[in-house]
């Protein structure tokens, strides 16, 4: 015979398996993407943003003689030390259309990296980073004559402090750039609803072409603009964007049937701001 507390534990048992299957029903109909409703210029189905960090010595030996090419023009959010050892290079590449973006002046991030132990995001404020970001603007307008207003962040770290003082400095960039790029994300940006001062980076380095046009036919299936995020640009390597993958990148997307639109960073997001109806990012002038 079925007791009264086995009959209340029974009951508790359904009405769990009951909650798990709706919740389970509801997480299986929210992971099925339809397509964008975004409006991208007649003939283009997705964007491209092929973007890099830190003014690695062969993004100028290698990699942007290779964009040149195929006329593609990508962004690249530098390193001050970097950039200053190759200047009149940079100073070419802006002249051909690359976009240069901030990247911080001493690349800080979690001092959980030895190396960066010295310059822990754990240790800053927010102060400090607003006015590392402001430094780092300056530094590129002088030395380029450009005034960035992309932002990636370093490590695709967005936090300042640590524990109940940790902060997000997304706000930070929000208030200072048009867009800020994060790094090792998992999809593409939906240019209906993404976070201009949160977009997703997808890794580039060491992926094969084989590898990236998944990624590049389910965003242009679904409308979205795909990110990807490198840093050397050579035959092989650690953190290697290969150049035989960016060339085939190059090639697919310059062929108007496939409905690409590869372009810099600001170039797309100002046209998706404009599309939303936003306020497009107006540098304000310094006193």
């Amino acid at each position: 015979m079925t007791t009264c507390k086995q009959r209340v534990t029974l009951t508790a048992i359904i009405i769990c398996l009951f909650s798990y299957g709706i919740t389970a029903q509801q997480y299986q109909t929210d992971t099925i993407q339809e397509k964008s409703d975004f409006q991208w210029p007649e003939g283009i189905k997705m964007g491209l943003s092929l973007t890099f960090d830190d003014a690695r010595f062969s993004q100028i030996d290698k990699g942007i003689p290779l964009l040149d090419q195929f006329g593609v023009k990508a962004t690249f959010y530098i390193s001050p030390d970097n950039m200053l050892k190759k200047v009149n290079a940079w100073k070419e590449a802006v002249n051909n259309g690359h976009e240069i973006g901030n990247h911080t002046l001493v690349h800080p991030c979690s001092g959980n990296f030895e190396w960066s132990r010295h310059k822990a995001l754990e240790d800053y404020t927010l102060q400090k980073m607003t006015a590392e970001l402001d430094s780092a603007s300056k530094f590129i307008e002088y030395h380029l004559g450009v005034h960035p207003v992309s932002f990636a962040y370093t490590c695709g770290q967005t936090f300042v402090g640590r524990g109940n003082n940790t902060e997000s400095y997304v706000p930070v960039v929000a208030a200072l750039f048009e867009s800020g790029r994060g790094w090792l994300d998992e999809a593409p940006n939906d240019p209906v609803y993404c976070d201009m001062a949160r977009l997703t980076g997808i890794e580039l380095d060491g992926k094969s072409f084989d590898e990236i046009i998944p990624l590049i036919e389910s965003a242009k299936n679904k409308g979205h603009w795909l990110i990807l995020a490198g840093h050397e640009m050579d035959e092989g390597g650690n953190q290697t964007s290969l150049l035989s993958t960016i060339e085939a990148i190059c090639i697919y997307a310059s062929d108007p049937a496939n409905g690409i639109w590869i372009d810099t960073v600001h170039s797309i997001a100002a046209y998706i701001k404009d599309k939303r109806e936003e306020v497009q990012f107006v540098i304000l002038p310094v006193d």
